[in-house]
């Protein structure tokens, strides 16, 4: 079992060396086999894993080499298999093999092609360290190597300068968030003397709620997930990771890197229900978050844009999930989403894909009959996201809501609002991309079809998925026995999941209330954008301000242009005027000045010997004078 275990994250690993070195040569078929392979049999070990789990009931922990000894503990480079890194495994190792099959028929021209299927590795490789570390510093070298290989997949077509901007984006913002990540590691081994999970777990509930220590190390680590989970304030780099192919996208957005900051604090949930206060700061920037983002995707009309925003406030509820104490519900719609957003994503490049890369919805329009596989998934995924029953965001995206109204009425007002935003929004883009006439040019329209097996096969599979995937959480209302929850209670034994004490008929009020509402909005998206036939306005002048306003974003990054990099410019500017002028002339002075001695006292350097010899007599002499002088 234990080989088992190393060989889930070594397989990618391996296979990003062999395509790393040889990323020239390979033949795409070879490539195609080898990407894909790795993954595949990562998967099939961690089916194999999360059923010894589920059965045995026990972890299993495998140390590779002991790492970092000090004189009280040592931290080894070893790997934890136990029922939160072992449904996380399932969903890289699953979802990622879905997207490396799709990649091979979207980047198959591309030159690249090689090369890209190389980072995949690294990036799948780089996740499950992440999951499966058994210590903090496990987990950062995981969440390092994913903040890499995101920057080499977002500017993966560095010819163009915008993507590489994109990727040097998403790069500094995320180190913003991993700065206070390490802190809050540094705090948690000043406080403990250790980083491994079960030593800090076990000491940390020695402590009582409240401690200013956790509290501290509990924001700090909440700033890693901020960065990570693209939170606000450091939200703006997500939209722009747009720039990299849309496997990429989807691999980032859906099972991999934005989850990794609810997975750390699902994993650190002992730490966390003994800091209230970090609890209620969470809560409330996911569900700010998620209403923040919701606003802004109601106006963009690039499709992928769309849906990285939709991403943004899914993971805000997630976040709130949280907040309110729901570990088992933030990673229930962490799953959920997996399926239906990496499935949306897919179906956004098929459309792509036949609409000869254009992604503005309003030069879209009519495609049903075009790609019909495409409009079925792309429906289905739609479904789910806006919470409809019976597919799988409804049951996950209730359990929430749920947690929220016993805990916090207002959050979970606005979590409705949220969920509402959400349906609208999604069948706006829905309606706008398949609905009415083609609104693109003659050139597109002859190009377009259906995309080849490759794609639409994983599509079908995630459909699939996104149907029927609540199925792993079926309430108690429902005849439930909530097995996801009955499967992750173990981790819960150093603190308690937040239970919820909701009668049974006030719960299917509230699903009630949630889809009658999703319901409308989805009515009044139909009505706008499919019988009246209306697109959204392409001059800015002809819009009405608030409309602007989200539009274009709430004007971020143009705040975050003025109040952080023009000063940084600016005082780089100073710095480098500073050391031009003043330390270069310095130190240019100092060599020239040498150099002029030099040249002075050169011709003392004659090689004949009698002059030596009567400069060293006259400098004897000399000496003598001086010393009788004094």
């Amino acid at each position: 079992m234990n080989t088992l275990v190393a060989l889930v994250p070594i397989l990618p690993l391996l296979s990003f060396i062999v395509l790393g070195l040889n990323f020239k040569r390979l033949p795409k078929v070879v490539t195609s086999l080898m990407a894909c392979g790795s993954v595949l049999v990562s998967f099939v070990l961690a089916v194999v894993l999360f059923f010894h789990v589920k059965e045995a009931g026990t972890a299993v922990n495998v140390t590779l080499f002991e790492w970092l000894p000090t004189a009280s503990s040592s931290m080894g480079f070893s790997f934890v298999v136990d029922p939160i890194s072992s449904l996380m495994i399932l969903i890289v190792t699953g979802v990622g093999f879905l997207i490396h099959v799709y990649s091979i028929g979207y980047m198959f021209n591309d030159e690249g092609f090689n090369r890209f299927f190389a980072y995949m590795n690294l990036f799948v490789f780089s996740m499950l360290v992440l999951v499966l570390g058994s210590n903090y510093l496990m987990m950062f070298i995981g969440w390092e190597g994913v903040g890499l290989c995101s920057y080499l997949l977002i500017g993966f077509w560095f010819k163009n300068h915008d993507y590489n901007n994109a990727a040097k984006k998403a790069f500094i913002m995320n180190r913003i968030g991993d700065l206070g990540f390490l802190l809050g590691m540094f705090v948690l081994y000043y406080q403990f003397g250790s980083l491994d999970y079960q030593t800090v777990f076990a000491k940390a509930t020695l402590l009582e709620s409240g401690n200013m220590t956790l509290t501290i190390a509990t924001m700090l680590l909440f700033v890693g997930a901020i960065g990570k989970s693209a939170q606000i304030p450091l939200f703006t780099w997500l939209p722009d990771a747009m720039a990299g192919p849309t496997p990429v996208s989807a691999l980032i957005h859906a099972a991999t890197m934005v989850t990794a900051g609810v997975y750390m604090v699902v994993r650190s949930q002992a730490l966390f229900v003994l800091a209230p206060t970090t609890l209620m700061v969470i809560a409330i920037v996911g569900i700010i978050t998620a209403l923040f983002a919701a606003t802004i995707a109601i106006f963009q009309n690039d499709i992928k844009k769309v849906l990285a925003y939709s991403t943004v406030s899914q993971l805000g509820y997630m976040f709130v999930g949280l907040g309110m104490g729901a570990f088992t519900g933030a990673m229930f719609h962490l799953t959920t989403h997996a399926f239906f957003k990496a499935l949306l994503f897919l179906a956004a490049g098929s459309v792509i894909h036949a609409m000869s890369g254009e992604q503005d919805i309003r030069k879209m329009g009519g495609l049903r009959k075009a790609v019909p596989i495409t409009w079925l998934v792309f429906l289905i995924g739609t479904i789910a996201i806006s919470g409809i029953p019976p597919f799988s965001g409804f049951f996950s995206k209730d359990e929430i809501l749920l947690h929220a109204f016993e805990h916090n009425k207002i959050i979970w007002v606005l979590g409705i609002v949220g969920s509402l935003m959400t349906a609208f929004y999604m069948f706006r883009l829905f309606f706008l991309t398949f609905a009415g006439t083609f609104r693109g040019s003659d050139t597109q329209k002859h190009h377009l079809h259906e995309s080849p097996k490759s794609m639409t096969v994983p599509l079908a599979i995630l459909a699939i998925l996104s149907v029927f995937g609540g199925l792993i959480n079926i309430p108690g209302v429902f005849g439930g026995s909530s097995e996801l929850h009955m499967f992750l209670s173990p981790m819960y034994s150093a603190g308690k999941e937040v239970i919820v004490e909701v009668s049974h008929s006030t719960e299917i009020l509230l699903m009630i209330i949630a889809v009658l509402g999703a319901i409308a909005m989805i009515a009044f998206a139909w009505f706008r954008f499919v019988k009246m036939a209306a697109i959204p306005i392409s001059n800015d002048a002809k819009r009405p301000l608030f409309t602007n306003l989200l539009y274009h974003k709430y004007y971020i990054d143009e705040v975050y242009a003025f109040l952080i990099e023009k000063p940084m410019l600016w005082l780089s500017g100073i710095l480098h005027w500073f050391d031009v002028q003043i330390v270069d002339r310095a130190v240019n002075s100092l060599g020239n000045s040498i150099l002029w001695l030099g040249t002075k006292a050169r011709p003392l350097q004659t090689g004949n010997i009698g002059f030596y010899m009567i400069v060293m007599v006259l400098s004897i002499v000399a000496f003598m004078v001086f010393g009788l002088m004094i």
